[in-house]
């Protein structure tokens, strides 16, 4: 028996946290690790009490062809970054990593490029989150230095994610 390796392992986790997802268009599900303990999950769904795209059976963005990365306003989600990083302690995110994993929500096929968008960008490095790792497919990842989004600053590009 092959033993799944650390970032996997979290991975995985995140992948089961997403299944919680409520959006017809893609889900994520997010994990905040600090000296290798859960500190939050956080998955892409409505605010509380309020009705999840799936019980309305309709995503604006998606009815509009809102291409990715753009009018987020228009979303009724919250990220599943936002809804960790707003279930944690700011002394408990310094230093953590955030483990990401996105599925498709039609096809179910791993999202590609999984990124956070720049909204999620800045409240992870205000959070004080060092590290980002998110899969690509079901064994492989990619790794962030946060602070590589504060040295690139894409506020002032444009750049988008999800």
């Amino acid at each position: 028996m092959k033993r799944t390796d650390k970032a996997n392992y979290y991975l995985d986790i995140a992948e089961t946290v997403l299944e919680r997802g409520t959006c017809l268009r893609r889900n994520f599900g997010a994990i905040i690790v600090k000296n290798d303990e859960i500190v939050s999950t956080g998955y892409t769904g409505a605010p509380r009490g309020r009705k999840n795209c799936i019980d309305l059976g309709i995503c604006v963005r998606k009815s509009l062809n809102v291409p990715r990365g753009e009018r987020y306003e228009l979303c009724r989600s919250v990220h599943a970054e936002m809804n960790a990083i707003i279930s944690a302690s700011r002394r408990d995110m310094i230093g953590a990593t955030l483990y990401l994993v996105g599925r498709e929500a039609a096809s179910g096929e791993y999202v590609a490029n999984p990124a956070p968008c720049s909204l999620c960008k800045r409240l992870i490095i205000n959070a004080g989150i060092t590290r980002v790792v998110a899969r690509t497919s079901s064994s492989d990842f990619t790794v962030t230095d946060v602070q590589d989004w504060v040295k690139s600053d894409d506020s002032l590009t444009g750049e988008a994610g999800y």
